[in-house]
């Protein structure tokens, strides 16, 4: 979320900022700062008031006859006064309601250096790993070739859920376990990363915190609710979502926290299953595992000091990039422009892999710093040395990596003439020594 005074005292700035989003509602805006004037003149007039209230208070203690006309007077004042504070304070929290819904739907603001452009077609291309695969054939994609290989299941997982669900077996199943612990060895022993495994269940609070809630509403699972189910909720006062990332609940690990300076960075990774509506995919990617309702995600979470956050960015990158490396995935990094950006990113990286039958590549991470827009809402904060005020943290994720889509370059790039598929040299002893998967005879 966007700090309130610096939007409303740098309107034009801010304006000109998100227009490189493509965020145009001029409009909005402007009632935010109509909002934010009124609130500060409303303050201002209670404040005044309270003072007014206290004077009076105490040249009503002066009095001694309790009877006289001026003292009947001071009191009826200070109950006029007692009365228009009350109004005041209740429509500060109607403005203060109205400000935080604003702030709750406006996206961050792009760093200066983020590059320009709206789409995916101007992001720009920082660096390239690898050579891609070539093949003494025409390359088949993944859904092909997990049929072949009698790993992959769509039909029997329509059955059971419905469309966008895939079922894994066999060494398919056995390659993305393989996969996910890989990961999680490289990011803790190597990359310095602790470990947590999260819930899957989360507050409306937590998705709030990291910006799902209430811009992506329609794109979360939300728990259905019986009649005992609602009761239960209304005790709680908080509804369940199930997670469409790890990076909320091991981003609200610090909510409503003040961690020490000294601590920081601090550096969480985690595996959960990752589940989503695709509420505004409109039909695309519905072939295969590449934009599916439920999967498999390792996901990184960094928290630092603002003057630390361009640094981070750049490690954090390099640590999800790391995987595809140690697979001998080729794939490339490109910086995402303005208006490509995710709602709460200020500056992102994506690592896209190649994906032959497609002759294109795909997005397997994204990486981004989101500065303190997370943290504000989370209430997120560090104390620089121990005496001195608090501050909002910078947060940052990434995966590290999307694992299906993993399984899925795996497949496609590693695919043989005879059908069958090698498995990366450092995925063998994960796999009990299996070295490729033969088509099924």
């Amino acid at each position: 979320m966007l700090d309130l005074r610096y939007v409303s005292e740098n309107l034009p700035e801010v304006k000109a900022a998100l227009l490189r989003r493509g965020f145009t509602d001029a409009e909005l805006l402007d009632r935010l700062g109509r909002l934010s004037e009124e609130r500060r003149n409303l303050i201002a007039s209670v404040e005044s008031l309270r003072q007014e209230r206290n004077e009076a208070s105490q040249a009503m203690a002066k009095i001694s006859d309790k009877t006289s006309e001026t003292f009947q007077a001071k009191r009826d004042r200070l109950r006029a006064l007692g009365d228009e504070i009350k109004r005041g304070e209740t429509k500060q929290v109607e403005l203060e309601g109205e400000l935080e819904t604003i702030l709750l739907n406006l996206p961050n603001l792009p760093r200066p250096d983020v590059p320009d452009g709206r789409s995916e077609r101007d992001n720009v291309e920082v660096r390239v790993w690898g050579d891609q695969p070539s093949f003494g054939f025409q390359p088949r994609d993944h859904v092909e070739i997990g049929s072949q290989l009698g790993i992959l299941d769509f039909e029997r997982a329509a059955k059971i859920s419905g469309s966008r669900f895939v079922i894994l077996k066999g060494l398919g199943s056995r390659l993305n376990r393989a996969l996910m612990q890989f990961m999680l060895d490289v990011h803790t022993s190597e990359h310095g990363y602790e470990e947590v495994w999260p819930p899957v269940l989360v507050k409306d609070s937590a998705m709030r915190g990291t910006s799902q809630l209430p811009k992506f509403a329609k794109d979360a699972f939300r728990i259905a609710k019986d009649e005992e189910w609602e009761a239960q909720a209304d005790a709680r006062g908080h509804d369940l979502y199930l997670v469409p990332t790890a990076e909320v609940p091991i981003t609200n690990l610090h909510a409503d926290e003040i961690v020490a300076g000294s601590d920081l960075p601090l550096a969480y990774t985690g595996y959960t299953a990752c589940f989503r509506s695709e509420a505004g995919s409109y039909g695309k990617d519905t072939r295969g595992m590449i934009r599916v309702h439920q999967f498999d995600k390792v996901e990184l979470v960094r928290f630092c000091r603002p003057e630390q956050g361009e640094t981070q960015l750049e490690i954090l990158t390099g640590h999800a990039e790391a995987i595809l490396q140690k697979l001998g995935l080729h794939h490339r990094v490109v910086e995402l422009c303005a208006g490509d950006m995710g709602f709460a990113a200020q500056k992102s990286y994506d690592l896209e892999v190649w994906l032959p039958a497609q002759n294109a590549y795909r997005e397997i991470s994204s990486c981004s710093w989101f500065g303190d827009f997370q943290a504000r809402r989370m209430k997120a904060r560090f104390r620089p040395d121990p005496k001195a005020k608090p501050q909002l943290l910078h947060t940052l994720n990434g995966s590290g990596l999307a694992i299906g889509r993993t399984v899925v370059a795996i497949l496609e790039q590693n695919q043989q003439a005879d059908g069958a598929v090698t498995i990366p040299e450092v995925l063998v002893p994960y796999m009990g020594g299996v070295e490729r998967i033969p088509p099924v005879s």
